[in-house]
């Protein structure tokens, strides 16, 4: 097991207990999640060394990683993935004109191949073999690596670069964020989209919340902590938009970790209570934060 020692926002290492999750998905483990006495970010603390942590990933129901339709949960998961495959192309035009574009964690390659019947110029990286080799065969431009990446691409910078519920899993978020600063235009965009601790849903469910998924997701944002995060690294929000589908997802998942079984009745309302609350405090179960350069 890793243990860190230091806040990856603030330096501080001083940090209390927040929350103990049960990794439901793979190993039935438990996990601490600590939080940062100085600036309230939380984080899966000890968690797997990088060795090992791959482990944690191999689960056919882990949909992240796979095309499986099986069970109504990931059914209804992949029919609602076909409608948000647009508005995410259609979020990303709406900042930046046709250009180069590398999705980070692009897992099987939906929204690549979204993107690029679009006209988009598209690459991406993908750690899962896999899933990678799902995307391969589809005819993508997909590296294992950063390191490929900057081999195999040295001669251009992109004009948008997208991780849609990716950085939550990142093991060298330093190492990561100066890649982006490095690679990203001057008046590109960087798009993350990752689970919000604080929507009416993780405070119903706690810690059965499905989006802590622990031990994969290291790192648990808000607003407050993603943009301290990235303007350390010399990027500056713009603006932020909701996920309101990923509401009753999670939900669903929450609603079976907490009680046994699908309730999906039960998780549609609570997913729905969600995003009603999100109208006045903007917290909504996932949100897409719009950076660029400072």
């Amino acid at each position: 097991m890793l243990t860190l020692e230091k806040c990856l926002v603030c330096g501080s290492g001083n940090f209390e207990p927040f929350l103990v999750c049960e990794d439901y998905t793979v190993s039935q483990e438990s996990f601490n999640i600590v939080s940062c006495k100085a600036c309230g970010f939380k984080f899966t603390n000890p968690r797997p060394d990088n060795s090992v942590l791959g482990n944690y990933y191999k689960a056919e129901s882990y949909v992240s990683h796979t095309n499986s339709k099986k069970g109504i949960v990931n059914k209804l998961y992949h029919g609602v993935r076909n409608y948000t495959l647009k508005t995410k192309v259609q979020l990303v035009s709406s900042y930046v004109s046709l250009g180069t574009l590398l999705d980070y964690g692009c897992g099987t390659g939906m929204f690549l191949n979204a993107c690029n019947k679009s006209g988009w110029e598209t690459y991406g990286m993908e750690p899962d073999d896999s899933a990678r080799k799902m995307a391969s065969e589809h005819g993508l431009n997909v590296f294992s690596d950063k390191a490929k990446v900057q081999t195999y691409i040295t001669d251009k910078k992109f004009n948008a670069i997208t991780l849609w519920h990716v950085l939550e899993h990142v093991t060298d978020m330093e190492e990561t964020l100066a890649f982006f600063k490095s690679k990203l235009n001057p008046d590109g965009v960087l798009i993350i989209a990752v689970p919000n601790y604080v929507s009416y849903d993780a405070q119903y469910y706690k810690e059965f919340w499905a989006a802590y998924d622990v031990p994969r997701h290291l790192h648990h944002f808000e607003e407050k902590s993603i943009k301290s995060l990235l303007e350390n690294s010399g990027f500056k929000l713009q603006e932020t938009k909701p996920m309101k589908f990923d509401s009753f997802y999670v939900s669903m998942l929450s609603e079976k970790y907490k009680t046994g079984s699908v309730n999906l009745i039960k998780a549609f309302f609570v997913g729905l209570k969600s995003n009603l609350s999100a109208k006045n405090t903007s917290s909504y179960s996932s949100t897409i934060y719009i950076f660029k350069h400072k």
